[in-house]
């Protein structure tokens, strides 16, 4: 059977606002992962309303996607919405890790030019939506047409707002961050020289007034993040993995994500030692 793609945007059955719907009753058809709907039509601080919030609750960090759909081609004051609704949902919610979304019909190659200004800066994909008749009935396909590249450690050349230690308090908890100084006390036997450095985003590494982010820290409510900026071997991340370690290689950005609720057993602590010390001199320090 051959399918027939037609264009939603002048269609006089099938608009936006069906378009919605549909995503909302299912939104796993966007291919994003197991995602729920929390919102729809929410209405944003700037007098704006977001079409879709998502969120994706299986995922390590709880985290949420500011969806816009547009009809048609797309244009500069939608991305503008998007980023826009996407910064005042993350800023309300720093608990929740955040994506903005942009779903249109016709994804010009001007507006990928503008956006991929934006991409490892703003975590933000772009999916383009076909729609065909098949037998009277609308079938939709997503395509992501430019995926999240997600917000590493910042350049230490980067303006990086500083916070303290009371800001983390807040954000994350004071379980979880006693749990940091204990992890980043394993830092500190191995560059005698290194202090905490807080950030809105991470908790990094400071030596001699100079950051130095050979790993790094991000506390969440119930459980913190260790960061390494090195991927040590697959021996040692096995080894990892066996002890009881939950351990992510991040091989795109050469990074080990390990997520600890708990204070690392012994054994658990040595391999930890070997890995940030193989961080540290990868990183040069």
């Amino acid at each position: 059977m051959k399918l027939k793609a037609i264009i939603l945007k002048n269609h006089p059955d099938y608009n936006e606002k069906w378009l919605q719907d549909q995503i909302a009753g299912d939104p796993s058809i966007l291919g994003l992962g197991n995602l729920t709907l929390r919102a729809k039509e929410k209405v944003q601080a700037s007098g704006g309303r977001l079409d879709l919030l998502l969120e994706d609750s299986d995922a390590d960090t709880p985290k949420r996607y500011e969806c816009e759909l547009q009809l048609g081609a797309t244009d500069e004051s939608h991305i503008i919405r998007t980023i826009e609704y996407w910064d005042l949902e993350r800023k309300r919610y720093p608990q929740y890790d955040h994506t903005a979304v942009l779903v249109a019909e016709d994804v010009t190659s001007r507006f990928l030019n503008v956006v991929h200004l934006f991409n490892g800066h703003i975590p933000l994909i772009v999916l383009k939506m076909v729609a065909y008749e098949v037998n009277g009935e609308i079938a939709l396909t997503f395509t992501k047409i430019l995926d999240e590249v997600q917000l590493g450690i910042p350049d230490e050349d980067e303006n990086v707002e500083p916070t303290n230690r009371a800001y983390w308090e807040k954000r994350s908890s004071k379980p979880m961050l006693a749990l940091a100084d204990e992890l980043f006390s394993l830092v500190k036997n191995a560059e005698p020289l290194a202090e905490m450095n807080y950030n809105k985003y991470y908790i990094g590494i400071m030596r001699n007034k100079i950051a130095a982010n050979f790993c790094w820290f991000k506390p969440k409510k119930a459980f913190v993040y260790m960061i390494f900026k090195a991927t040590p071997d697959d021996s040692l991340i096995q080894q990892m993995d066996d002890s009881g370690l939950d351990v992510v290689k991040k091989a795109k950005w050469n990074e080990l994500h390990i997520k600890f609720a708990q204070s690392p057993t012994a054994v658990q602590k040595d391999l930890l030692r070997k890995a940030i010390e193989h961080s540290r001199k990868a990183y040069g320090v």
